[in-house]
């Protein structure tokens, strides 16, 4: 299956320990790696989180270009870790990315992998996130994994295992956010509304819709916007 997977003057702004001039025009970079929940699998692109989020930092006054969204619905940790490389080969990625959200996991459940096999897929592109971010770990967001388990999709499956297994592998991202030090957001608990609202759910029946995606690009921005602060 496929879960589907401005200023004129310069601002001198801190995002964690590092900080940036930042003109007109010398837009700040983002990068979003996933699955089908970030590119916005039966969503317009526009309402998917990491266009979302991108709007509402410009609106804030940060300069966030569009993002640049390497994600596939259906994509596995090892596939993402394979898109990477192959996209670096035709269209290379920048030195540095102010910010970089890393949402991967689902379609490992899906597909019963253990949860040790993706410990270790995970702690590479988490890695691999870093190093996208210039080593600067208060750059890296990590998103929790949703639980499809409640949409229409999963109908006459055991809802309750699958929510089992989504809790095990989120622990173990968790676990890994903060042992290599990043931001963590877990979103589960949201998409656990959909069984009881409709409208947080997509026209497939298992992807979020755009007014869920609000609520993910609302706390990326405040969490983004918090680190933000004026150079001294």
């Amino acid at each position: 299956m496929g879960i589907a997977a401005p200023i004129f003057a310069f601002l001198f702004l801190a995002f964690g320990q590092c900080r940036f001039a930042v003109g007109n025009e010398n837009q700040l970079q983002y990068l979003a790696l996933g699955d089908s929940y970030t590119i916005g699998e039966s969503v317009p692109v526009a309402a998917n989180f990491p266009n979302q989020a991108a709007r509402l930092l410009r609106a804030e006054g940060l300069p966030f270009a569009d993002p640049r969204i390497v994600a596939k619905t259906g994509w596995t940790t090892d596939e993402l870790r394979s898109a990477i490389e192959e996209a670096a080969t035709h269209d290379p990625f920048l030195t540095k990315y102010e910010l970089v959200t890393l949402l991967i996991g689902v379609n490992d459940q899906y597909r019963g992998r253990p949860v040790s096999e993706y410990e270790g897929e995970f702690r590479e592109l988490l890695q691999r996130s870093i190093q996208f971010a210039g080593g600067d770990k208060g750059h890296v967001i990590v998103l929790s994994i949703p639980d499809w388990g409640v949409t229409p999709f999963a109908e006459g499956r055991d809802r309750q295992r699958i929510a089992n297994e989504i809790d095990e592998y989120n622990r173990a991202n968790a676990v890994i956010s903060s042992e290599m030090d990043v931001h963590y957001l877990s979103i589960t608990h949201w998409t656990r509304e959909a069984g009881n609202e409709q409208s947080l759910l997509a026209a497939d029946g298992l992807h979020p819709s755009g007014k869920e995606y609000a609520r993910w690009a609302g706390k990326i921005t405040g969490l983004v916007v918090s680190m933000y602060r004026p150079a001294r």
